[in-house]
């Protein structure tokens, strides 16, 4: 089945945000890459923030489908952690910033409802790294130390962070289970 034009603009916008940032395309550069005009954008999504929202919310979904699918297929908690990790590992080699950093690093210049969303996508990851380091902590796979969300928070930054630095630097970011339990055993 063909893709269509509003699946091609979705993914060609998404594309963008990961690769230039949501302020730095417009419009223009969507309907020169997709090979409509700009009227036929606004057919699909009255307004770039409307698009962005829609592939910001889409993308949430599929990371909590993703999510749901890393507990019911791993028990123990380091190897949920790695899975998670894996949707970091993806980007990467996909030569992309995960969605919502690359939105997060110009939080401040974007339209209040991407700022909400982007900010509950973080709650969401938070949230749920939270849940399944307590659930080890429980089983006593790791100690408690700062307690869960002091270490999903920790983790969650170097996975951003690690995105990051490994575009800026090109360089292969090993994220795997030791740091896992570097960073839970310890902190």
């Amino acid at each position: 089945m063909a893709k269509g034009t509003r699946d091609a603009l979705m993914e060609t916008a998404e594309r963008l945000m990961r690769t230039r940032g949501y302020m730095a395309f417009s419009y223009a550069d969507l309907a020169e890459t997709v090979g409509i005009t700009k009227a036929s954008i606004h057919h699909h999504f009255s307004t770039k923030e409307d698009l962005g929202a829609v592939i910001v919310e889409g993308y949430i979904t599929e990371v909590q489908d993703a999510l749901e699918k890393i507990e019911k297929q791993h028990s123990n908690t380091a190897d949920q952690l790695n899975a998670y990790f894996g949707i970091f590992r993806s980007s990467i080699e996909s030569g992309l910033l995960p969605l919502c950093g690359a939105l997060a690093a110009e939080l401040s210049a974007l339209p209040p409802r991407l700022q909400k969303i982007t900010k509950n996508f973080f709650d969401i990851q938070l949230g749920w790294l939270t849940k399944v380091i307590n659930g080890g902590i429980s089983r006593g796979e790791f100690p408690c130390g700062g307690g869960a969300r002091k270490k999903a928070f920790i983790l969650l930054s170097i996975l951003e962070g690690s995105c990051f630095v490994n575009w800026a630097t090109n360089e292969d970011s090993h994220l795997d289970q030791d740091l896992i339990r570097l960073i839970l055993d310890k902190s």
